[in-house]
């Protein structure tokens, strides 16, 4: 008889068995992006085009029976585009609500950077709150809710960068990356005949996905452990190559994470290893740096690693 914990593994397996067929080579990204899923959290992915972010959007929402939108950003795009908007109705006279995009299981924001600031800011409310509102009236988002955004390196054509307040709502910031030669070849071979996505099949249901992410809100993390997440976040704001640290919602992401990260590695408990594997994840993309460590090529990644390095993990027993 399988524990609720070894379920949640179980299942997970199952579920990156079945995206692995088609996203190839990337086990590590789509173990972080399930993980995320598990703790209710959102996705930002960083990459150059065409290395299959969409794709693996696609896949996750086959595979978990999730309600499907993307937007592709311009600046064109309006925040009505997304959260929807308010029309007469003619047999009451009053307003209809139109809903938008964002009012789905799984949203693909792609290349969000490419929008407005305004437009932009349309998703805080979304992926805070899982509500939008439209002329004062609020409405709820579909459960569960996950947004996989899509951003272009920093630099390139058409592009500004995305507002502090909006980074750190996302969970985690990933890269796919381009695939090794080998994976690359495999990709090609995989889809001679047939496109893989159309041979994945729902695996559970949106319920069934949602007692998952209840499985792991309810992973125990001890005192120790808590201690020890909040004295890495403030780490982040008493180091000196960091002008503004990690703020408290970072702390509960982090927490969040490492249950799930618990959870997929079939423990009902948080311990310090967890912790470690997703700081830097979860972390990076908060962070504003000094000038004087943007001056010497300092990145956020290689700053939480030091400080991972000095603030001693507990021993649990």
């Amino acid at each position: 008889m399988q524990t609720k914990d070894t379920a949640v593994t179980a299942s997970a397996q199952q579920i990156l068995n079945q995206v692995r067929k088609a996203v190839v080579g990337k086990d590590t990204v789509l173990l972080w992006v399930l993980a995320a899923i598990l703790a209710r959290g959102h996705i930002l992915l960083e990459d150059i085009p065409g290395v299959g972010k969409t794709t693996m959007a696609l896949a996750f929402s086959k595979v978990l029976d999730l309600d499907y939108s993307r937007v592709q950003f311009t600046p064109d795009v309006l925040p009505s585009d997304v959260t929807g908007y308010s029309v007469p109705d003619p047999k009451t006279g009053g307003m209809q609500y139109r809903s938008g995009a964002v009012l789905t299981n799984l949203f693909l924001a792609d290349e969000l950077n490419r929008a407005t600031s305004r437009t932009q800011s349309a998703l805080l409310e979304a992926m805070e709150e899982g509500q939008v509102t439209v002329d004062g009236i609020s409405h709820p988002l579909p459960q569960p809710f996950v947004v996989i955004a899509t951003q272009n390196p920093t630099g390139a054509a058409g592009t500004q960068l995305l507002p502090d307040s909006q980074m750190d709502r996302f969970t985690v910031r990933l890269s796919l990356g381009y695939p090794s030669p080998k994976d690359e070849m495999a990709m090609v071979l995989s889809r001679q005949g047939a496109n893989p996505l159309k041979e994945l099949s729902a695996l559970l249901t949106r319920e069934e996905l949602i007692r998952m992410q209840m499985c792991v809100e309810e992973t125990f993390v001890s005192d120790p452990v808590v201690n020890y997440i909040v004295s890495l976040i403030v780490a982040t704001r008493q180091n000196e190559n960091i002008l503004r640290g990690a703020s408290p919602r970072a702390t509960l992401a982090v927490t969040a994470m490492a249950k799930a990260v618990a959870q997929l590695r079939g423990r009902d408990y948080v311990i310090p290893g967890d912790v470690r594997e997703v700081f830097v994840h979860t972390v990076a993309h908060r962070l504003l740096l000094s000038p004087k460590a943007e001056a010497r090529g300092k990145q956020a990644e290689q700053i939480l690693r030091e400080i991972l390095e000095t603030v001693d993990a507990p021993k649990l027993r």
